[in-house]
């Protein structure tokens, strides 16, 4: 089915495509929204526990198309077919935003004591802004999806060395786990991989 989506398509089919398109960012954007709807809740049942929240990383496809659902410092990155690691989306957090505004350089970034300082997480406040970031999806490519314990103690020319290894996913994810613990492991490791293979 997946690689049905590659075949040639008339103008009819392509409007059904983008129609699936945004139903699938509709249903993207549901999941965080209820996700957010249900940290509320039990913040109202137990008070205490005011101010949690989390990160959060959705990937999902639609016909040709990827979607990816972002909220917080998690990221997602690309590794195209024959191409180099591409960070698809943009931290939310107080360093970036300085960044942003030239505040501060990237190496800075790196080094600053305020860099896990969220300014946008699922679960603090009513409402929420999801980043939704949208794409051609292709045969070989690549998809990781991880927490900041793993990027900031695995530098990305290292992260792209093990995706490009040939080997099962699930090695691979296990290897960048390793990594990062080998490097200093100061925080939660999460890694999901998604692969495309070649046609």
């Amino acid at each position: 089915r997946f690689y049905a989506c590659f075949e040639d398509s008339g103008d009819e089919d392509e409007s059904l495509q983008e129609r699936a398109l945004n139903r699938t960012k509709d249903k993207t954007y549901t999941c965080f929204e209820n996700a957010n709807k249900i940290i509320q809740e039990h913040i109202v049942k137990i008070p205490t526990h005011a101010g949690m929240g989390c990160t959060a990383e959705l990937l999902t496809f639609s016909g040709r198309s990827y979607i990816i659902g972002h909220v917080g410092d998690s990221r997602s990155y690309l590794l195209s077919n024959g191409g180099s690691l591409r960070q698809l989306t943009k931290d939310h957090s107080l360093v970036q935003d300085q960044v942003d505004k030239g505040t501060i350089g990237k190496k800075q970034a790196s080094r600053s004591v305020l860099k896990n300082v969220l300014s946008r997480a699922v679960g603090v406040a009513p409402h929420l802004e999801v980043d939704m970031i949208s794409g051609q999806a292709n045969a070989g490519d690549t998809f990781l999806l991880c927490s900041d314990g793993l990027y900031n103690m695995v530098p990305d020319e290292d992260l792209e060395a093990i995706l490009v290894f040939d080997a099962p996913l699930s090695l691979k994810a296990e290897m960048l786990v390793n990594m990062a613990n080998d490097n200093g492991g100061r925080d939660n490791i999460s890694v999901t991989l998604v692969h495309i293979p070649p046609q």
